[in-house]
């Protein structure tokens, strides 16, 4: 979910707090493929404050990252907290209520935003760099001051389960849904992060739990403040220090189930009651994100070379053989192990078997051949640049660094996740294509529209 909030004005500052400042600020992190150098300190509540010096003129990001998402959410029946609390992060605080924020950000020409996923939830304004004071001023209230009563909050959990309704009235969404919910038995990924049905249905009864998530996950330790842009870091750190330095520290340690190993493969229909073309989808149970270890990079390279618009299979299934209008296969990047998914919407129901055996196939190529060592050579130096050519605003260097972030808590990760990709062999391919891609460690989903009584033979 986005809130799109406009807007400027000039506070004073909170009284400066004298606390101790932990590591060291110098510059590392720049290197060939994140060429930015990296300012970072600890303040002495835990709070992780980076800095990256970019040239924009006049121009700065400020993200707050929690390092906290729907992976978070252990407690049966209280699903979709996470995403709940960036709605509850613009009700407001006494001393800046939800009109005055919005004033303020309005009066500096700023933009308000924030987004959920599994593993985080960021908090984001891109504004003028005379802006910076005064931003850290209001969103350092809010996360140490947050203040909204019942109705309020139960006026706003109605608000989410509209979003709900609008969200998975689309066929790709509730397949997503349905998929993670039969691949994971105890897992949170078992839930998306919107929640449950059920759980953001009885949301409005909640508010006492509401309150206790924000004071275990809204802490000083679970957050990383990234500020990029026309900066100095010094004067970043010093503001860090006056604004966030009075955040106290939480002492709720998460305990996030482990998800054993699948024994068989899973499948599921879903009956679709709008008109819509066939959809195949499979998950692969996969790793959990790392910079330095080799089984992510190599998926993710396999994704490219075997998923990608130029891939010998695209070719086929898309172009040649016309049987699908999209396809797709990868994982998305995760502080667990996740899914690796493979996706296909075929034009004709009676043509389903066929394109599932056509990708079965192919990955059986995966495991029993290898790649061709310049397209793998080719496939590493189209990541490393296409990567780069994204570097370009101060808004893009900020999205991508938080991404690092919130995975790894380490600024340099980039660098060392670039030099496995470097490192890795044709074999590694290969064996991470026999390690994941087996059929007892898959769930396979298929959504076709639903029959009508009576109704004949689809064309």
């Amino acid at each position: 979910m986005f809130r799109m909030l406009h807007s400027l004005a000039i506070v004073g500052f909170m009284a400066p707090v004298p606390l101790l400042l932990v590591g060291s600020n110098v510059p590392h992190g720049s290197s060939s493929v994140f060429p930015f150098p990296t300012h970072q300190i600890t303040l002495a509540n835990g709070l992780q404050v980076v800095v990256v010096p970019f040239d924009a003129p006049g121009l700065m990001a400020h993200w707050v990252v929690v390092r906290v998402g729907s992976r978070n959410e252990i407690e049966p029946g209280h699903s979709g907290f996470a995403h709940f609390f960036e709605h509850m992060m613009f009700r407001g605080t006494q001393k800046y209520s939800e009109e005055r924020y919005n004033a303020l950000i309005k009066r500096m020409g700023a933009d308000s935003n924030a987004f959920t996923s599994d593993d985080l939830t960021a908090y984001h304004t891109l504004a003028g760099a005379e802006s910076l004071p005064q931003i850290m001023e209001i969103e350092s209230d809010r996360f140490m001051n947050l203040h909204y009563g019942k109705e309020a909050f139960q006026k706003e959990a109605r608000a989410v389960l509209g979003e709900y309704n609008k969200n998975y009235s689309f066929p790709e969404n509730s397949i997503e849904e349905k998929l993670y919910d039969a691949a994971f038995q105890i897992h949170t990924y078992k839930h998306t992060t919107m929640g449950f049905l059920r759980d953001i249905e009885d949301m409005p009864n909640q508010y006492d739990y509401s309150l206790m998530f924000y004071d275990r996950y809204y802490r000083p330790e679970n957050c990383i403040l990234l500020v990029v842009g026309d900066v100095k870091p010094e004067q970043a750190f010093a503001l860090a220090e006056r604004t966030f330095g009075a955040w106290k520290r939480g002492s709720y340690t998460v305990k996030i189930p482990q998800e054993p190993l699948q024994s068989a493969e899973k499948q599921l229909r879903i009956p679709w009651k709008n008109p819509t073309l066939p959809y195949l989808t499979v998950g692969y149970h996969g790793p959990a994100f790392s910079t330095r270890q080799k089984d992510m990079p190599s998926l993710d390279l396999l994704s490219q070379i075997y998923f990608s618009e130029t891939s010998p299979l695209y070719r086929k299934l898309v172009i040649e053989d016309q049987v699908v209008d999209y396809l797709s296969g990868g994982a998305a990047d995760h502080r667990d192990p996740n899914l690796f998914i493979i996706s296909a919407r075929i034009k004709e129901e009676g043509r389903i078997d066929e394109v599932r055996q056509i990708l079965d196939d192919a990955l059986e190529s995966l495991k029993n051949s290898l790649v061709d060592t310049r397209r793998l050579e080719n496939t590493k130096s189209h990541f490393k640049f296409a990567f780069q050519m994204r570097l370009d605003t101060v808004d893009a260097v900020a999205a991508t660094l938080a991404h690092i972030l919130q995975l790894t808590a380490n600024p340099d990760g980039y660098r060392e996740l670039y030099q496995t990709y470097e490192s890795l062999t044709p074999e590694d391919l290969r064996d991470a294509a026999r390690k994941y891609f087996r059929k007892e460690n898959r769930t396979v989903v298929i959504l076709t529209a639903e029959k009508k009584p009576g109704a004949g033979a689809r064309p």
